[in-house]
């Protein structure tokens, strides 16, 4: 359950709300969300109408957990999350390209030039890389970042890039304009928690092996520290098949778009590790509802040092938006364009 105050609620009167809903319903954890006051009550598993008439209770919501701020009943129409000006969770689909690594200037400008010429509106690309051997290329770290913004200046593109651990955080959200969580970080608590409180919205990548009730708890995590801007994004789970690197969960995005208001978009490069599957999965996950798709894009994948052989070329991402740009205008979701604006200061 949780209790909306009105934004004139003084401190004496939510005291007061606070200590009344702790003696009837258990612990009350208020979350300033958005610049509104909430007042998440887990163990509230029914009605708590005498707070529906207090002056200063704009409404309660019924949400039964355990996840409550990620529940579709907290704003039923769906949530919209803005990132370098461009909007993720609204009317249209957007598509976000680049290298899964930052490699060279070279490379970040061939790939932001891609982007751009295909149809994508924001940037990914990796400045700190979790991999699964000690021994393979690990990122540049802060100059990764400031690669990122260099491009951003130059091309306009809103820049998407990982944190690894909660002291990189804030440097992350000097240098870009969304920070992600990556599956193998999806509940690493400490890392959540810094994340909501840095004042960036946060791409949450659902963990390999994780259900959906713990992908939207730690969702729970970043919002519960006063941070609305979340964007899920399914990147295929653990599964027995071997034909492709993970197997990507369509079924996912209308199951999670029912249960919660987030926007969701999908990763077909990592899922599949395929690149002839990229297309048809990005396709597919349009269909499916998705509010987006997330694309590794590199001008020489061979040469790449992450990831190359789920890498498209330059000419493929072309293709692939191509092919998007019909199909979302059919589904009525037509391609989110890059706005006009000023090149960003580095």
């Amino acid at each position: 359950m949780i209790v909306e105050m009105s934004r004139t609620v003084n401190a004496h009167q939510l005291e007061q709300l606070l200590k009344s809903l702790s003696e009837q319903h258990g612990p009350v954890h208020p979350v300033s969300l958005d610049g509104r006051t909430l007042l998440v009550c887990p163990k509230a598993l029914g009605p708590v109408a005498d707070f529906d008439q207090h002056p200063e209770v704009l409404r309660t919501v019924h949400s039964t957990g355990p996840f409550h701020l990620a529940a579709r009943a907290l704003y039923p129409s769906g949530s919209r999350v803005r990132v370098g000006g461009v909007e993720i969770g609204g009317p249209g689909f957007t598509v976000i390209a680049g290298p899964c690594a930052v490699e060279t200037e070279e490379q970040l400008a061939a790939a932001a030039e891609a982007a751009i010429s295909a149809g994508a509106v924001l940037l990914r690309g990796g400045a700190y890389k979790p991999r699964t051997s000690p021994y393979e290329f690990q990122g540049l770290g802060e100059l990764g970042l400031r690669m990122l913004a260099g491009q951003r200046h130059l091309s306009g593109l809103g820049t998407v890039t990982e944190a690894t651990q909660p002291d990189e955080v804030a440097l992350v959200a000097e240098w870009a304009d969304m920070v992600q969580i990556g599956t193998r970080n999806m509940q690493n608590f400490p890392l959540l928690k810094e994340a909501g409180r840095a004042g960036l919205p946060v791409l949450l990548k659902r963990g390999m092996t994780a259900t959906v009730d713990e992908w939207l708890c730690a969702a729970e995590y970043i919002m519960s520290e006063g941070n609305p801007d979340v964007v899920l994004c399914e990147r295929g789970i653990r599964a027995f098949g071997r034909e492709t690197r993970f197997t990507l969960d369509l079924s996912i995005v209308p199951t999670v778009k029912r249960l919660s208001h987030l926007p969701v978009i999908v990763d077909p490069s990592h899922s599949t590790g395929d690149p002839a599957l990229v297309g048809p999965m990005t396709l597919a996950a349009a269909a499916a509802g998705a509010d987006g798709v997330i694309i590794d894009v590199h001008a020489d994948p061979a040469a790449a040092l992450c990831d190359g052989r789920q890498a498209l070329l330059p000419e493929e991402l072309k293709s692939i938006i191509d092919d998007l740009d019909r199909v979302t205008a059919a589904l009525g979701r037509p391609l989110v364009r890059q706005p006009a604006r000023a090149a960003l200061p580095i």
